[in-house]
């Protein structure tokens, strides 16, 4: 189909463009940016007046739920959530049941992705079997299957020398190893240690169960020159080592999640349980330190983190809890709230959930590198198109997720996010039209 979208205000965050004007789409690329020929033949006009024209968005961490968690979310509840939410390409870990440490399992994913057209899959394999800690996986094997790096989720490996070995491994083959910094030994915990969790006798986590962790990392990476990417840093402490290693030239990335840089301990109230989520919210200088590392650069990307949990594990006392919260929806609307709180531009609040990821996964991307998370003549038609002005109450009968559960709902807040998705385009077909 051969699409005309005209009169938006076009927003590519990479080249600086930030205009009025058209986009014409035919096979999948855009064919016309900016002015369009007025030869160009559309099956369909959009009409984008008052609309803002972006690239898709590119989320770094989100939970599909399948295979085997499929009671918390079906990969076609979850893809269709990521069309709604204007997300054009995710990224999954491996923590699925099994895990994703077998090249048929992935290739299967990717499979399915691809047959239900809503959104591009890039897989993380699983660093290690089972996620166990022990045993490498087949990394070559896993690549090739369509992997973009490889991870442990929230099960770090304990033994130091062990995860000497893998990061050789994955140095040598030019592989980006992505870790949640956490201690296993510290980080058991349920809400971050202070005086909130003191107050409501819970376990806490303490910030050194990040900043351990993290001095591991840059240790091992200078000792081994392995590309890290640092999954949702969440404390003051952890975005300076960031900075200082940033500084020393080390190859490391980060990003940071929508829980952690919009919420504090003291949203937990009285055990509230949607408040439940990993890495744990801490004190409100932790998020300020966030937001500011998100402005500098610091941290690269913003993340939905998005884990849909089912009725039956949310609501139970908070420690027992399944913690993780439905994100994909919002990772759009929260990005221009962290802009207008703190002062920055439409362009920037679009470039740390476009441009910035792409920039992260890198040349695992293969062809896409050059054109993902970018408008560019020549390049994928993977556009979001929406209404920056509009405002809207999330509540579960608005969620496309099968996952109904997050610390954002209009019922807990009372706050209206900015930004509604309009249309999602994916390789130029229509994955997503709202209702108007």
């Amino acid at each position: 189909m051969k699409i005309l979208i005209k009169n938006g205000r076009l927003i590519d965050p990479a080249s600086g463009l930030d205009r009025v004007g058209d986009i014409a789409i035919a096979a999948g690329r855009i064919v016309g940016l900016g002015d369009v020929s007025a030869d160009f033949d559309a099956n369909r006009v959009i009409d984008a007046h008052g609309l803002v024209v972006a690239p898709g968005l590119v989320d770094l961490a989100a939970r599909l739920r399948e295979p085997g968690l499929e009671q918390r979310g079906m990969l076609e509840s979850e893809l269709a959530a990521a069309a709604a939410g204007g997300v054009t390409s995710l990224v999954c870990p491996p923590d699925t049941d099994p895990a994703l440490d077998e090249p048929g399992l992935v290739e299967m994913l990717k499979f399915r992705a691809r047959k239900l057209s809503r959104c591009r899959l890039f897989p993380l394999g699983a660093l290690t079997r089972g996620l166990d800690g022990e045993t490498l996986t087949e990394m070559a094997e896993l690549t090739e299957a369509g992997c973009v790096g490889f991870s442990q989720a929230e099960r770090p490996i304990q033994n130091t020398q062990f995860l000497t070995r893998a990061f050789q491994y994955a140095a040598t083959y030019d592989y980006t190893v992505w870790l949640r910094p956490l201690d296993p030994w510290l980080g058991g915990g349920v809400a971050a240690s202070g005086a909130v969790a003191t107050r409501l006798g819970l376990a806490g986590v303490p910030v050194t169960a990040e900043t351990v962790a993290l001095h591991t990392i840059f240790e091992l990476m200078r000792a081994t020159g392995v590309r890290v990417h640092l999954c949702r840093i969440s404390s003051a402490a952890g975005v300076e080592l960031v900075r200082r290693a940033k500084a020393e030239g080390l190859p490391v990335t980060a990003d940071v999640s929508i829980n952690s840089l919009h919420l504090t301990d003291v949203d937990i109230g009285y055990f509230n349980s949607a408040m439940r989520v990993n890495p744990p919210l801490r004190q409100g200088r932790d998020r300020d330190a966030l937001r500011a590392g998100l402005a500098d650069g610091t941290l690269d990307a913003l993340v939905s983190d998005h884990m849909p949990v089912d009725e039956d594990e949310k609501n139970l006392p908070f420690a027992e809890a399944t913690p993780g919260a439905t994100g994909l929806e919002l990772l759009l609307s929260l990005a221009l709230k962290w802009a207008e709180d703190e002062g920055q531009s439409l362009p920037k609040a679009l470039a740390v959930v476009t441009s910035a990821p792409v920039q992260v996964l890198g040349s695992a991307l293969g062809s896409l590198a050059a054109s993902a998370g970018r408008l560019v003549d020549g390049g994928v038609a993977d556009l979001c198109i929406f209404d920056p002005r509009e405002r809207w109450a999330v509540t579960p009968e608005r969620l496309v997720s099968q996952g109904k559960h997050t610390p954002f709902a209009f019922g807990i807040t009372g706050f209206e996010l900015p930004g509604r998705v309009r249309y999602t385009l994916v390789a130029g077909t229509l994955a997503f039209e709202a209702r108007v």
